[in-house]
């Protein structure tokens, strides 16, 4: 049997894991559990109603958080030109075009987000196999292909996250840190909740959201009641 750490044994007592909690209950829990001795990430997983190996079905999207995400992201940018002047200005970390392709090609990924021109996607192509699987692939549908590239870069920096529904059909995403106030993982919270609904696809029948849950990096997991996910928190 896996043996359980002293703080996370302790975090669990604070929870009642038979109990579908309130959103605004659950995120006042987080901070309680959080017991690392770095900040931890607050994550969130939604369990959806959907099939992915159906396309129309796979549920992706990008989203803005208002109170940002409380870390540093770093982002890569295809571009060439003025473009790769204008990545470079919006506060882009690595800038480049072929030479970044040879570089990920041998192994480098140190960076969270990449963007790209559409002039260049016929280069960024050749890493579907090596960012595709990690998220980390350019995609009109995410806002991360696009000619104003300074404002994509901007909108990254200033807290905006991707959500994509894996092969089990769940959707893992940052919200925040644990030491955020709690009015401030709410808004992000209801932010990403109210995307992933927008993002319903209209071939789904019955439940769509069939479970939410929030967690701190080392900590349990609180279950919130699915239909207040979904409900607006603030006024």
């Amino acid at each position: 049997m896996k043996k359980v750490g002293k703080r996370l044994a302790e975090a669990k007592k604070l929870i009642d894991s038979t109990q579908l909690y309130e959103p605004m209950e659950a995120l006042e829990l987080i901070g309680k559990t959080a017991s690392a001795k770095f900040v931890e990430t607050v994550e969130l997983a939604v369990v959806l109603n959907v099939n992915p190996k159906h396309a129309d079905q796979n549920v992706r999207g990008a989203t803005s958080l208002p109170a940002g995400l409380g870390r540093t992201v770093r982002v890569l940018a295809f571009a060439k030109g003025d473009k790769a002047t204008e990545a470079e200005q919006a506060g882009a970390d690595f800038v480049g075009a072929e030479d970044l392709v040879t570089k990920i090609q041998e192994g480098w990924l140190d960076f969270d987000v990449a963007v790209a021109t559409p002039d260049v996607m016929g280069l960024v192509g050749r890493l579907g196999r090596v960012l595709g699987p990690r998220g980390l692939m350019p995609n009109p549908r995410t806002g991360t292909v696009s000619m104003d590239i300074g404002k994509a870069i901007d909108e990254i920096k200033a807290g905006k996250v991707e959500y994509r529904v894996d092969r089990a059909g769940v959707i893992h995403v940052p919200i925040g840190k644990a030491d955020f106030a709690l009015n401030d993982l709410a808004i992000n919270f209801e932010a990403i909740m109210d995307a992933i609904v927008k993002a319903r696809p209209a071939s789904t029948r019955g439940t769509y959201v069939k479970s939410v849950t929030v967690s701190n990096t080392m900590g349990p997991g609180i279950k919130i009641n699915p239909q207040r996910a979904v409900e607006r928190l603030l006024v």
